[in-house]
């Protein structure tokens, strides 16, 4: 039963009619827990409630579905105007983006040109930018376009993906960069051509590739709400003596908070990840298919 909702909602999310069904009525029926609002204000309110008792963030303008040139380029256009609000509001924020939102699938070169414009920006403003990995297919892609843009910037990051056969590979590669790197164990579903279909598999090659990344000496983000990956973190770190400095960990808005706070009292980097936006839909459905129990939350609030 877990199986087919998580592919239920993992099919939803890429569907077009029903991310419009899904813009039609808004933030209703429990999505407004994952989502931080519609609106730039609304995101840097939420920030700044995060700020407060010692977490930091990183702001996602949510968009997935874009299919002109001039969509990609007012996508690119929202990204610098969060960046503008994180630097006049002086909350503690990075901006996350996906590249498909700045036209990737359409045209690779205004793709690059947007990011270069967002990242001409954020380092005005002494920011970083983290490109968020997609699915397989759009995984060389962006893993080529970080390199080039790694030729002339320093402030921009990528994710790597645990379940796939290839991250291994990818960490060993990226080391020259000195890459700083957010690691996940990924949320797209994906062939078992390409990706580790077992969950123990997928742990275990995340554990692998922090150690490779920490001990290489490089920043990293251990994004997970899994708490044996987190004590594996802290004890590598301790037993290898990296220092808290070199990591963070990162967590979704809405989801463990508690973790979070108790993180922070431990004297530990917390990031949460803040998506707004309009486009909402394909990311809260994959929230619903990394967890099907969050749909009893969705369920209750339908009803109230």
């Amino acid at each position: 039963m877990e199986v087919m909702l998580r592919n239920l909602f993992q099919a939803l999310g890429k569907s077009r009619s029903a991310n419009r069904l899904a813009k039609k009525y808004g933030l209703r029926f429990g999505a407004a827990r994952f989502v931080a609002g519609e609106t730039i204000k609304q995101s840097i309110d939420a920030v700044r409630r995060l700020n407060q008792d010692g977490r930091i963030a990183t702001l996602d303008h949510l968009g997935e579905f874009v299919f002109s040139e001039d969509e990609a380029t007012q996508s690119a256009d929202m990204c610098i105007q969060t960046l503008d609000a994180i630097a006049n509001s002086g909350v503690q924020s990075n901006l996350s983006l996906k590249m498909t939102s700045l036209g990737l699938d359409i045209n690779r070169e205004l793709c690059v040109s947007n990011m270069k414009r967002i990242l001409d920006r954020a380092r005005e403003h002494g920011n970083f930018v983290r490109i968020d990995m997609e699915d397989y297919a759009h995984c060389q892609v962006s893993l080529d376009i970080y390199r080039e843009l790694r030729e002339q910037y320093d402030n921009v990051g990528i994710v790597i993906q645990a379940y796939l056969f290839r991250t291994v590979q990818d960490i060993q590669d990226l080391n020259e960069l000195g890459a700083n790197l957010r690691l996940v164990k990924g949320a797209y579903k994906e062939s078992p051509q390409v990706a580790f279909p077992e969950k123990k598999d997928v742990d275990e090659n995340y554990k692998k590739i922090i150690q490779m990344h920490l001990k290489n000496g490089h920043y990293t983000a251990i994004a997970s709400h899994d708490e044996t990956i987190i004590d594996f973190a802290k004890q590598l770190a301790q037993t290898h003596g990296i220092p808290r400095v070199q990591f963070e960990f990162q967590m979704l808005y809405g989801i463990c908070e508690e973790l979070q706070k108790r993180l922070i009292k431990e004297g530990y980097r917390v990031r949460v990840y803040v998506p707004y936006g309009v486009d909402w839909f394909g990311y809260f459905m994959r929230r619903l298919a990394e967890r099907p129990a969050n749909v009893w939350f969705v369920l209750k609030n339908m009803f109230k």
